[in-house]
């Protein structure tokens, strides 16, 4: 399947308001719809965060379980569904982890080995007795951990937690590049983290804002898979706001004129060690 390319959409994140772009969704219904609108787009995989009646990130778990059955009603649609661990102000880690617990549908769930400044906003508190117990319940609730770096030093954790055996091998290992704090979306610093990413681990990168075409490019250049949307970027061009799908469409166009072709869902299941999809 070295021919396969997993695209990923992130459709909304935690932060970006629909003033900058209307097409950012935030309902459970809206990040439904765009989710499977992506998914017949090309998608294999969609990764979900939520937002409150405000637009707010949340982690509310009753949010998380009504989304994944709004997708799931689309009786055609076998996308992997992909959640957030973070994107929410919480005062209790548990309240990271519940809807994993909860929502059996969940096959993904981000990973961020490490914590660092986020900006000059707040810091992304990833410390490692959480991380440990994020760890134990996927591996409970056979949910795939998405392994997101976000500069260097996160690699050696990564090292660290397939060495103890808390994340099972192939690591599936988002590179996230462009958050300011972390690595800049450079072609130079997606190159630099490929070399030194562990045996065998399968890979995808993403950059923020501006970086996103050049590293979208180089991440196929380089054997990678790729992750687009609204999270991550608002715009097609200068001046020209981004839809999820669109993004979609365009990663599509991209990885066939390379010479390779988007992996199906179930094809992603198959790289990644994912349990089969059942209805």
């Amino acid at each position: 399947m070295n021919n396969k390319v997993i695209i990923s959409c992130a459709l909304t994140g935690a932060l970006t308001p629909k003033e900058k772009n209307p097409a950012v969704p935030y309902t459970p219904q809206e990040i439904a719809d765009v989710a499977y609108a992506s998914w017949q787009a090309g998608a294999a995989i969609v990764h979900l965060h939520m937002r409150d009646d405000n637009g707010i990130g949340t982690m509310d778990k009753e949010r998380f379980k009504e989304t994944v059955r709004l997708i799931r009603e689309h009786k055609d649609c076998d996308v992997v569904i992909n959640c957030t661990s973070s994107g929410g102000f919480v005062s209790n880690e548990d309240d990271r982890m519940t809807h994993f617990i909860e929502t059996p549908e969940i096959e993904m769930g981000s990973f961020d080995i490490g914590s660092f400044n986020w900006g000059d906003s707040f810091i992304f508190d990833n410390n490692p007795v959480f991380l440990k117990k994020l760890c134990n319940v996927y591996k409970q609730y056979d949910v795939k951990p998405e392994v997101e770096i976000f500069d260097y030093g996160m690699l050696g954790n990564a090292k660290h937690y397939i060495e103890k055996e808390y994340i099972k091998k192939p690591m599936w290992c988002q590179l996230v590049l462009g958050v300011l704090g972390g690595m800049d979306a450079t072609v130079d610093n997606l190159l630099y983290l490929v070399r030194h990413l562990p045996e065998n681990t399968v890979w995808s990168a993403s950059g923020i804002g501006n970086g996103h075409l050049p590293i979208m490019y180089a991440a196929l250049a380089l054997g990678g898979h790729i992750r687009v949307g609204l999270e991550d970027n608002l715009y097609m061009s200068r001046g020209e706001k981004a839809t999820n799908p669109l993004m979609v469409e365009r990663a599509v166009r991209i990885v066939k004129e390379f010479g390779k072709q988007p992996a199906t869902s179930q094809e992603a299941r198959e790289i990644l060690g994912i349990r089969p999809f059942v209805r």
